[in-house]
């Protein structure tokens, strides 16, 4: 009995020592974006991003902004690159945000499907353009006219900021990032150049 308690109050306390790391992980990315959104960073200042600080970010974050039809979250880096994977139930999505799509549209997207998202990130001088290299639901590719819709119907919405395959200014004086596997780290610019008004 004895070395059955032993072994679940290790048991315990790693999951203890889990659920600190990753609320410390979480917080130390939400600090690093904060930084740098708030233009707090010193000119030239070098912010590195661990998987492992996304991940725990990606996790406290996500469900409040999509509190449905989202869980799980995981991004995996690679060079200039990134793959984003979760769990997701389409319809609840649309419900979460106060649609109903038809009934066709309905049945084809209902219940949990695990997705994956790869795009490919280049960027300099201030600007970046974020590629979309893949979508994959339940293993099969989307591409041609199922992915338009998937975008169309799904990701503008949720995020009509977004800017797809076109070139966008970064803003808050960034002024490059670079991905690889291990990390992902943005570059600011050595002098503080103003943020342009939105138009």
């Amino acid at each position: 009995m004895v070395g059955i308690l032993g072994r679940v109050r290790v048991l315990l306390h790693l999951a203890a020592a889990t659920t600190l790391l990753a609320a410390n992980d979480a917080a130390s990315c939400q600090r690093k974006f904060d930084e740098i959104k708030n233009d707090r960073a010193k000119p030239g200042s070098i912010y590195t991003f661990t998987p492992a600080e996304v991940n725990a970010w990606s996790r406290w974050k996500l469900p409040q902004e999509i509190p449905q039809g989202m869980r799980e979250p995981a991004v995996q880096f690679g060079d200039n690159s990134a793959t984003g994977r979760a769990l997701i139930d389409l319809l609840k999505m649309q419900h979460a945000k106060g649609t109903k799509p038809g009934w066709l549209v309905e049945k084809l997207i209902e219940g949990e499907r695990p997705m994956a998202v790869g795009v490919a990130i280049q960027s300099g001088g201030g600007y970046a353009t974020v590629k979309l290299l893949s979508v994959e639901i339940s293993g099969i590719r989307a591409s041609g006219t199922v992915l338009d819709f998937l975008i169309r119907t799904f990701f503008r919405p949720l995020y009509p900021q977004a800017h797809i395959d076109e070139r966008f200014e970064m803003g808050n004086n960034v002024e490059r990032i670079e991905v690889r596997p291990d990390r992902a780290v943005v570059y600011l610019k050595k002098t503080f150049t103003p943020q342009r008004a939105q138009k």
